[in-house]
């Protein structure tokens, strides 16, 4: 785990909570499993469980052999890729994950997003400030708004289908694209099924939630980039890897698109690339999952997993071996 998360993640209640789930020591974090410390070692010898987050060490062959009783990881954020490995599926290891709960702050991060490049907000604030004088906004932003827009999302995954619901109370037009979602299954969800290359073509704002899969690298490509309309905005809170990014900064230097990037490749664009300073892109530090009080969420979900673990019951968000090749 991440140094000072456990700090964060958990307050004096979930503390309580959690002692009063298991014998447990709260204040005895595993940062290695390849050369633990005496504590970490004692504590796996007779461990049933783990509870890891962000940055937990990578449970391999060696590392569950430290840990001969183990039978299940609680995931307290979203992604098991990080740590989970074949030996832990080998050993029958039940994994859980907190990703629905670390869904809704990106989901929320996604529609204000969305409602704010309808408006036109991050360059109309830009421009505000270069004027600093009474200015005819009527006529400048006279194709603004967000009636009738056409909002087109990449991937019905977890974070994808909270959007959807989230644009639900709004005047708009959803396309959704997924290869495993039929035109019935999005329907239900309250959008319309097409192809990747129709909804970049439709999309006044694309917005990307698929996996970082091998399939997925440079999804969002130079081609679909130019299919996009003039003036459209895409949004990526995914993964850098999905968009091509060379691609997508040649669009936006030529001023046809916008952008919104919480997520970049490298994560840290260089110091000189232009993502930091072009007027038609908002570029956030990797924020839009949990932070923060968000992290209680996180911890609730966990600690809500530990307590079925301890009763004998199924996990309610357990994460299988399967599931992996479709989610992030």
């Amino acid at each position: 785990m991440e140094p000072g998360l456990a700090e964060r993640l958990f307050t004096d209640r979930h503390l309580d909570r959690l002692t009063s789930i298991a014998r447990t020591d709260p204040a005895l974090v595993a940062h290695d499993l390849r050369h633990p410390s005496p504590a970490v070692r004692d504590a796996l010898a007779t461990a049933d469980a783990l509870l890891t987050c962000w940055g937990a060490p990578v449970l391999d062959a060696e590392a569950l052999a430290a840990a001969p009783r183990l039978t299940a990881v609680v995931h307290a954020a979203g992604s098991v890729r990080g740590h989970i490995t074949a030996a832990c599926w080998e050993r029958g290891v039940a994994v859980s994950s907190a990703a629905a709960a670390n869904a809704v702050p990106v989901a929320e991060y996604t529609l204000a997003a969305i409602l704010f490049a309808g408006k036109r907000v991050l360059p109309s604030a830009r421009r505000y400030a270069e004027l600093r004088t009474a200015h005819d906004w009527g006529a400048e932003l006279a194709g603004a708004g967000n009636h009738r827009r056409t909002v087109g999302v990449v991937g019905a995954s977890r974070i994808g289908r909270l959007v959807i619901g989230l644009l639900r109370p709004f005047d708009l037009d959803v396309l959704v694209y997924d290869p495993y979602l039929d035109g019935a299954e999005a329907a239900a969800l309250g959008a319309e099924a097409v192809g990747l290359d129709e909804l970049c073509a439709r999309g006044d704002v694309v917005t990307v939630h698929a996996p970082e899969l091998p399939e997925t690298r440079r999804l969002i490509d130079a081609r679909r980039l130019a299919l996009m309309p003039d003036g459209a905005t895409l949004i990526n809170t995914s993964r850098g890897s999905l968009v091509a990014e060379d691609a997508l900064v040649r669009e936006l230097e030529s001023g046809r698109l916008h952008a919104v990037l919480d997520v970049t490749e490298p994560e840290v664009p260089a110091a000189d690339s232009p993502l930091y300073s072009l007027p038609n892109v908002l570029l956030t530090p990797h924020l839009a999952g949990s932070l923060g009080n968000e992290l209680h969420r996180l911890a609730d979900a966990a600690l809500a997993e530990l307590e079925r673990f301890a009763r004998g019951v199924p996990f309610a968000t357990p994460v299988t071996r399967e599931s992996l090749h479709h989610s992030a």
